[in-house]
């Protein structure tokens, strides 16, 4: 797990002394009103997140709600996400490893591949998404290029990321625009400032 957070610039790694003010460590065995947190995670003079730590034998999604609980009775925070008082949870054996976001009651935990950057951390603090989610809302899909089909395409997509899911699939016949649809959703979202970066992947081999 410390090659983990150390590969993920979450270094030095460091004992938890009481008192002391972190800028930028990942601080072992964190005292919290509910237990001692495995790491807890700053950046920036800030707690950013907490890492429950288990076992290779022991799966972590389970024990993601021990992460929580660490959350819930983090003090001294500069955040407060209704219950929470982190913004971020990870569980992790060393090998497997979930994340949740807090900041919101609908987010749901998922399986990722690295621990994310203290950078991509502050990033997802800088991002408005209730902001940008109402510009997509009330700003109408008004390409005069755009089909009607396809405006309804774009239009679930868009109700489907505002109720917070991660995966959709918009299945489309061939020849129907499907390119010219997801090139004017991709526009819209960076528009709207809810993403940044767009991977877009072809895959030309049946």
């Amino acid at each position: 797990i410390d090659k983990l957070l150390a590969d993920s610039e979450w270094t030095p790694i460091v004992p938890f002394r009481e008192g002391k003010e972190y800028k930028h460590a990942s601080v072992e065995e964190y005292t919290t009103q509910t237990g001692p947190a495995d790491y807890v995670l700053f950046n920036n003079k800030r707690a950013l997140a907490a890492v429950e730590g288990k076992k290779v034998s022991v799966g972590p999604q389970n024990v993601l709600q021990q992460a929580q609980r660490y959350a819930r009775g983090f003090q001294n925070s500069q955040f407060n996400f209704g219950e929470y008082h982190l913004p971020f949870i990870y569980s992790t054996n060393g090998k497997v490893i979930w994340f949740q976001d807090l900041r919101h009651p609908l987010n749901r935990s998922r399986e990722i591949t690295a621990v994310h950057t203290p950078n991509a951390l502050e990033e997802f603090l800088s991002r408005d998404e209730d902001t940008a989610k109402a510009w997509l809302k009330n700003t109408t899909i008004d390409n005069p290029l755009l089909r009607p089909y396809q405006k309804e395409a774009i239009a679930a997509i868009e109700k489907a990321i505002e109720e917070r899911r991660r995966n959709m699939l918009v299945a489309m016949a061939t020849g129907t625009g499907k390119t010219f649809t997801i090139i004017n959703l991709i526009y819209r979202l960076m528009k709207s400032g809810l993403a940044k970066r767009v991977l877009f992947l072809v895959d030309r081999r049946a």
